[in-house]
């Protein structure tokens, strides 16, 4: 059990707190004996707290809704979550509705603090209910926490269902396809499990997800073979003439402004077929260069 459910098991009114102090059903039992405030007690905590910063009195408003928040974290058992790490996630979203509460509202601070318990739940639900996030908008998290309450009705969704719980929802069919296939997947090992026998296991994402192109000593060799490759052609065109250079360059290293022989030809005042043959002779040294 987290520090945090450790310590507000120590609750206000000098109630006695169950042992063992870490267990769950014996905080969930002491907090269920912390009495529940009047309107005109949480209204005079709440202004106490509000006017004159006491600690004392935001903390009692805190320990005297203990027992909402492991009611509403009861209903998201269904997500596979340990329930204390839950109520822990719930009772940061009370004391954030305590520190914001205004009396003056005219609402009971239950009924203020229940989004707020509701939405640290939610946070905590789709960071830790599968590796790979499942929901990254508003729109997506409004979708995985009622699409997952429909499914629980409908079962298996066909089109009349997935058309319904989108116009209910105000989404896309495809949005609600798109999460449904989420919600139906689940999270696998990279590599092979060891304790299932080899010969009926599934194959392991790790036997078809290979780059075998990105093995790092090949990965290596290439950038060595590539950068030898580099040397020796900078070291070929500076042992050409400046005007076999310039050919070479501007026929073959020049990919946007390339050239033809009758241009170079033109420029040089010698035939095309010249500039052909000083273009063969200079190829034919860098590659005797390349080949060494």
């Amino acid at each position: 059990m987290t520090q945090t459910i450790r310590s507000t098991a120590l609750v206000a009114n000098n109630l006695p707190v169950p042992s063992p102090l870490g267990s769950l059903d014996a905080y969930i039992s002491a907090v269920h004996q912390i009495p529940v405030l009047s309107v005109e007690q949480e209204q005079a905590l709440a202004r106490r707290y509000r006017d004159q910063n006491d600690l004392d009195a935001a903390r009692e408003l805190v320990h005297s809704h203990l027992r909402f928040v492991v009611h509403v974290a009861r209903g998201y058992n269904g997500y596979g979550l340990q329930l204390g790490d839950l109520i822990q996630e719930g009772n940061i979203g009370l004391m954030k509705a305590v520190k914001r509460f205004d009396p003056d509202l005219g609402v009971r601070l239950v009924s203020f603090a229940v989004h707020w318990i509701r939405a640290e739940i939610h946070e905590f639900i789709l960071k830790n209910w599968r590796i790979v996030k499942v929901a990254t908008t508003k729109a997506q998290r409004k979708l995985f926490f009622n699409l997952r309450k429909a499914k629980t009705r409908l079962g298996w969704m066909n089109a009349a269902e997935v058309s319904a719980v989108a116009k209910d929802l105000n989404v896309s069919e495809r949005e609600v396809l798109e999460m449904e296939a989420r919600l139906s997947g689940r999270d696998i090992g990279f590599d092979a499990p060891v304790d299932e026998d080899e010969d009926h296991a599934l194959p392991s994402p790790a036997a078809y997800l290979v780059a075998h192109d990105e093995d790092p000593s090949q990965a290596y060799e290439r950038e060595d073979s590539e950068g030898h490759q580099l040397e020796l052609l900078r070291e070929g065109l500076a042992n050409l003439d400046a005007r076999s250079r310039d050919i070479i360059a501007r026929r073959w290293l020049d990919d946007e402004n390339k050239v033809t022989l009758q241009e170079l030809a033109d420029e040089y005042g010698v035939s095309a077929e010249r500039i052909r043959q000083i273009e063969a002779n200079a190829m034919k040294k860098m590659r005797a260069l390349l080949a060494a």
